[in-house]
């Protein structure tokens, strides 16, 4: 079974689902397409989903650097790679995409890698927010590229802004 709650965080709503191997999806309620409901699912809160808001609020007050969550993303197996190269980007740090292409051994695939990051089911937490182009610039974000700049301004990040 799969719990979900809508939590209010400094940024807006955030829904959040966990089942019982980890957190499943944590989305931007107003930015971001809505979660995968299916007959597994139900409404309600769990430790787990608590948990998770409390340290995504932590996170956004500057007051924890790091998740301890067990995760549970659904995605292909490549999906599920990206996401694993993207939990290996620290706090404060950037790559590109051309650069996490070649951390997986496929140099050749960074559409295929930026469109696994899109897909990306666990926001922040899985921080696919510290991906921007080769040249430094911010480039796409399923919560939008104002809050992609937030989150990497709030980690003290470098990059270029877009150009207007």
């Amino acid at each position: 079974m799969i719990h979900y709650k809508r939590y209010t965080t400094d940024l807006g709503e955030v829904d959040i689902a966990a089942g019982k191997d980890g957190v499943i999806a944590l989305q931007f309620h107003h930015k971001t397409r809505p979660l995968p409901l299916a007959a597994d699912w139900q409404p309600g809160a769990t430790a787990l989903t608590d948990r998770a808001a409390q340290q995504l609020r932590e996170y956004l007050a500057a007051k924890r650097r790091h998740f301890h969550l067990p995760l549970a993303p659904r995605g292909t197996v490549f999906q599920r790679r990206v996401w694993e190269a993207l939990l290996a980007i620290p706090y404060g740090e950037t790559r590109s995409y051309t650069q996490q292409a070649q951390q997986l051994g496929q140099p050749r695939a960074i559409r295929a890698v930026a469109r696994a990051n899109g897909a990306n089911p666990v926001a922040v937490v899985i921080p696919c927010h510290r991906v921007i182009g080769a040249n430094g610039t911010l480039t796409g974000y399923a919560g939008g590229l104002p809050l992609k700049a937030h989150l990497l301004t709030l980690e003290g990040a470098e990059f270029a802004a877009p150009c207007p």
